[in-house]
């Protein structure tokens, strides 16, 4: 899991990707949440503002008289006039005791319900709006206390002025009305951001895709170099990538001339030392020592020789379909070996590409199948597979198979398993040597199938 994310990651698409989806799916509900709270602030403003205007009217009818609290039977508001209307309106007054406020008086909205126990009671001259549970449910309430001058008459008849009857009016409403405005906004504004957010993502991910399109055509023209099917990359890019392909086609064409022009050489090579060693070899009064130091020299020569024109170390590798060489290969060795006949099965993924040089996998599946027809009794089989995106290729036989002693031993040069009765080991250090350049692994063990050895190699 943490491999196939941190794959993920090294992606410049998903990076992209991810990047512009984390900007739309954290800023838009961010917007969001800012535009609903701000709604919300201005509809308390607008229901403060409201119930401070019928607050004003109640204040402009309000009268005190010899110390009575004065109030007409009807309010011009007819919403205060009808039982629980959802408008109420409540005028209160500081218990000189306790200085707690008892109402009194109250609309005709209000009958029916019970008094609440917390009601405000601001200063002389300000207000307070806040939210309380009238019956359970919730109301807005904005309160205003007020001081009003009055008259008292003395017991023998005299007046006196100046005496303060402080009042608290308070104006409720239902906070239905309220609520509901802001569920229908909320409700609304989620719906069309989601909208927006679905549009905005399908818009990014339609840009990008075009945008990085380029880059898929790059990653699969060079998949269909390093697979054999193109030479050189031939798609017109940006220009930002125009040079990069530019570079590659021609490190391509340098890498390949140089590479022909190379083996030419070693070719030339060899043909000049063969040739001076045939004419020796076939001296008539050459010793048996003389001969034997001559034919190792010319082992020596194929060896190295052969160590040297391996394409390994190119700094590109083009793709050979595996199935292309093996068939070669099974075709021609069961002409060699008819004594006694030997037959090839195999078992290939025709989709199976190696990424390296022909005459390489030539060499490497030659050299192993030389080896097991010359080991095996009657049976030989290969089989060529993708394993976890690595090129898995098997070889076995039903011959006696390799010790345990020699498995490790095996594949030294001039080393031999006793089961081999012709060569001189020399092939199986080249397959060695070429897989070691690719950096792929090689290892023999017991044929669970066919009983005698297996030959096994992986490259990446």
């Amino acid at each position: 899991m943490l491999d196939k994310l941190s794959n993920l990651m090294n992606s410049l698409k998903a990076r992209l990707i991810i990047s512009a989806l984390l900007l739309i799916l954290v800023l838009l509900p961010l917007i969001g949440f800012t535009l609903n709270d701000a709604f919300k602030q201005q509809v308390s403003a607008s229901a403060k503002n409201e119930l401070k205007a019928y607050l004003y009217s109640i204040l402009a009818v309000t009268e005190v008289d010899n110390g009575q609290l004065m109030m007409p039977e009807s309010l011009a508001e007819n919403q205060f006039n009808v039982i629980q209307s959802g408008l109420f309106a409540l005028i209160s007054t500081a218990n000189p005791v306790n200085k707690k406020n008892r109402v009194t008086w109250q609309s005709n909205s209000f009958l029916g319900l019970d008094l609440p126990d917390n009601l405000p009671q601001p200063e002389i001259g300000k207000s307070e709006f806040k939210q309380l549970e009238i019956d359970g449910k919730p109301h807005i309430i904005y309160s205003y206390s007020a001081s009003f001058q009055r008259n008292l008459i003395s017991a023998d008849g005299q007046s006196v002025d100046n005496v303060a009857f402080p009042i608290t009016v308070h104006i409720i409403k239902d906070q239905l009305d309220y609520q509901n405005q802001i569920d229908l906004f909320s409700k609304r504004l989620w719906s069309w951001l989601l909208i927006l957010m679905v549009f905005l993502v399908l818009v990014q991910l339609a840009w990008l895709l075009w945008t990085l399109k380029p880059l898929a055509q790059f990653t699969r023209e060079l998949n269909e170099i390093e697979q054999g099917k193109a030479m050189e990359l031939k798609a017109k890019y940006p220009n930002e990538l125009q040079a990069v392909a530019k570079q590659l086609n021609t490190l391509l064409n340098t890498e390949q001339r140089q590479r022909k022009r190379y083996r030419n050489a070693l070719a030339d090579l060899a043909h000049s030392l063969k040739t001076p060693l045939a004419v020796i070899q076939s001296q008539k009064d050459l010793s048996q020592s003389s001969f034997e130091q001559t034919n190792i020299i010319s082992r020596i020569i194929s060896y190295q020789l052969k160590r040297a024109q391996t394409a390994a170390g190119a700094s590109w590798h083009l793709g050979i379909n595996v199935v292309s060489v093996s068939d070669k290969l099974v075709r021609t060795l069961p002409k060699i070996y008819r004594e006694p006949q030997i037959e090839i099965s195999t078992s290939v993924d025709e989709l199976c590409i190696f990424k390296g040089d022909e005459a390489d996998l030539t060499e490497i599946l030659g050299n192993l199948l030389d080896n097991a027809c010359k080991a095996a009794k009657a049976r030989v089989h290969l089989s060529v597979s993708m394993e976890d995106a690595k090129l898995c290729i098997n070889i076995e036989d039903d011959g006696p198979g390799v010790s345990q002693e020699l498995e490790s031993e095996i594949f030294e040069r001039g080393i031999r398993a006793d089961s081999y009765q012709q060569g001189h080991g020399i092939g199986l250090a080249i397959v060695r040597d070429l897989v070691d350049s690719y950096q792929g692994q090689l290892s023999v063990s017991r044929s669970d199938a066919l009983g005698g050895a297996k030959f096994s190699l992986c490259f990446s």
